[in-house]
C-alpha cells in the first residue's frame, strides 16, 4: 500500500448531531490533501445523501429560504464526490440492508450500494479507520 487511505464508518443521520458535519468536514480536509477515502454509511447515515431532502424557510426568523441559504448533507456530499470524480480518491457506500429497512435508495449520483464486507474490505485496505458512532 503506497497511498494513504482513509476509512470511515458512519452511524449519525442527518441533522442529529454534529457528527455527521464533522465527518464531512474530515473527508473534504483528507481529499483535499490528497488521500483516498472510503465512507461505509449504514444504520441512519444512509439517509445523508438522500435526494429528497429540501431546505426550508425559517418561520421562527422571518426568512426565506434563500436568506438562509442552509446547508444540506446532500449537496455537501454531492459536492465531495463531484471533487473527486476526476481522480476517484471519495468511495462512498451504503449499507444495503441499512437502505432498505430505512426506504433510503434515492441518493445523490455516485453513492453505492453495498453491505458490512465492503466496511471490511474497506478496512483492512485502509492505512486508518475511523468509526463515527451515535450516542
Amino acid at each position: 500500500m503506497t497511498e494513504k487511505r482513509l476509512t470511515l464508518a458512519l452511524m449519525d443521520p442527518p441533522y442529529e448531531s454534529a457528527n455527521s458535519t464533522t465527518a464531512l468536514r474530515i473527508i473534504s480536509v483528507a481529499l483535499q490533501k490528497g488521500i483516498y477515502v472510503n465512507v461505509f454509511a449504514y444504520e441512519g447515515a444512509v439517509c445523508l445523501p438522500i435526494k429528497d431532502q429540501a431546505p426550508h424557510a425559517n418561520p421562527v426568523k422571518g426568512t426565506t429560504v434563500e436568506e438562509e441559504d442552509p446547508p444540506t448533507t446532500k449537496a455537501f456530499i454531492s459536492s465531495l464526490l463531484e471533487i473527486s470524480r476526476e481522480n476517484s480518491l471519495l468511495t462512498w457506500v451504503n449499507c444495503g440492508l441499512c437502505v432498505d429497512e430505512r426506504g433510503a435508495s434515492n441518493v445523490v449520483d455516485g453513492v453505492k450500494r453495498g453491505s458490512p464486507a465492503d466496511f471490511l474490505k474497506m478496512a483492512l485496505e485502509s492505512t486508518n479507520t475511523l468509526v463515527i458512532p451515535t450516542k
